[in-house]
């Protein structure tokens, strides 16, 4: 029986995996993961995430709204995917009013820490996005 921890191995393996698929992915953090998505219009997400496909369902722009408010709660900490959501949210018609109080509504379950984290990257995306 090996002395190594099953998670370090599971690890290790998911490691060498990534790195026999692409060798360019031992180097890649979540940093990268928000670069690699561009920001799809909003007639595409409209239709693939909104009502596109389930004409009596939530629009795009409340999903989008839902998700960052999941996001905030867990703890703000996929912030890559945080700032996935505020980017694809904007372009689905949210205006930074509606993203700033899902965010803060948020804090109530999410706690304090996670709500300013969360307020710090949409910002950070907004700020960005209004120099484009």
């Amino acid at each position: 029986m090996s002395d190594e921890n099953p998670f370090e191995a599971m690890m290790k393996a998911g490691q060498e995996w990534a790195k026999s698929i692409n060798p360019a992915l031992e180097k890649f953090t979540a940093g990268d993961f928000e670069g690699m998505f561009p920001t799809m219009p909003k007639d595409i997400m409209e239709q693939f995430m909104g009502k596109g496909m389930n004409p009596e369902g939530l629009d795009a722009k409340t999903k989008l709204l839902l998700t960052l408010q999941g996001l905030t709660i867990q703890g703000a900490v996929a912030e890559a995917q945080i700032k996935l959501t505020v980017r694809h949210v904007i372009e689905a018609g949210a205006t930074q009013q509606e993203v700033a109080e899902t965010i803060a509504l948020s804090g109530m379950f999410g706690g304090v820490p996670a709500m300013t984290k969360a307020m710090e990257l949409a910002n950070a995306v907004m700020k960005k996005d209004d120099k484009t």
